[in-house]
């Protein structure tokens, strides 16, 4: 039996494929950023934190990180309007990469903090800088050097499961490739793209993040 492939049927709807790689992209761009902040955030709340806090935040950790990304995508997206909260698909699913990255993120920077040599603390402490400022200029950016590369992975595993966004109808690459299919019946085809561009953002990803930590959030 002889396959006919036809990649041009495909890539004739390239302002569709072009939509949804730009979508999956700013979601990833805004989950990365709120993510981190929240992560740093927690991290700091389980590793040095009030008792009460820590047990929070562990709870939420916990709670995202032992249950599947579409079980928290549908319910913010179905379950979240049973309590009068009504998300567009975007907002929804911006939302859930945050807060799962958020948890992903807490655990990693948390172990990059917990790494940290006891001494350097004492040092700033006796240079009379305040816990605060301990964290960020001390603490943080080291911390964040031994765990660049796991957070780099996270990031784009995210990315990557943005592709369940689809199921709600938003806009992004995997959503427009299951479009395209619909339309032309050429299914291998668009999915052969698709993982195409997948795996181009992925590489794609990982350069700009292993160039962009060093040089916005650590150092060298």
């Amino acid at each position: 039996m002889l396959i006919e492939l036809n990649f041009g049927a495909v890539l004739s709807q390239w302002p569709l494929l072009l939509r949804g790689v730009l979508w999956t992209l700013a979601l990833t761009a805004i989950a990365t950023v709120i993510g981190m902040v929240v992560g740093t955030a927690c991290a700091w709340a389980r590793s040095g934190g009030p008792a009460w806090l820590e047990w929070v935040v562990g709870t939420y950790v916990e709670l995202i990180r032992n249950t599947p990304f579409i079980v928290q995508l549908f319910f913010i997206f179905f379950g979240l309007p049973a309590l009068g909260i009504k998300l567009t698909p975007e907002a929804a699913s911006v939302l859930t990469m945050v807060i799962n990255l958020g948890a992903y993120s807490t655990e990693i920077i948390r172990a990059g903090i917990e790494a940290t040599p006891r001494g350097q603390i004492e040092a700033a402490q006796s240079l009379a800088l305040g816990r605060m400022q301990t964290f960020m200029h001390v603490v943080l950016p080291p911390a964040l050097r031994k765990v660049w590369p796991a957070m780099t992975s996270q990031i784009i595993i995210v990315m990557l499961g943005s592709a369940v966004c689809g199921q709600i109808s938003t806009p992004e690459l995997s959503y427009a490739a299951n479009l395209i299919q619909s339309r032309n019946f050429r299914a291998f085809e668009a999915f052969i793209i698709a993982t195409a561009l997948y795996l181009t953002m992925a590489v794609a990803l990982r350069r700009l993040l292993n160039w962009a930590g060093p040089k916005f959030f650590f150092g060298r």
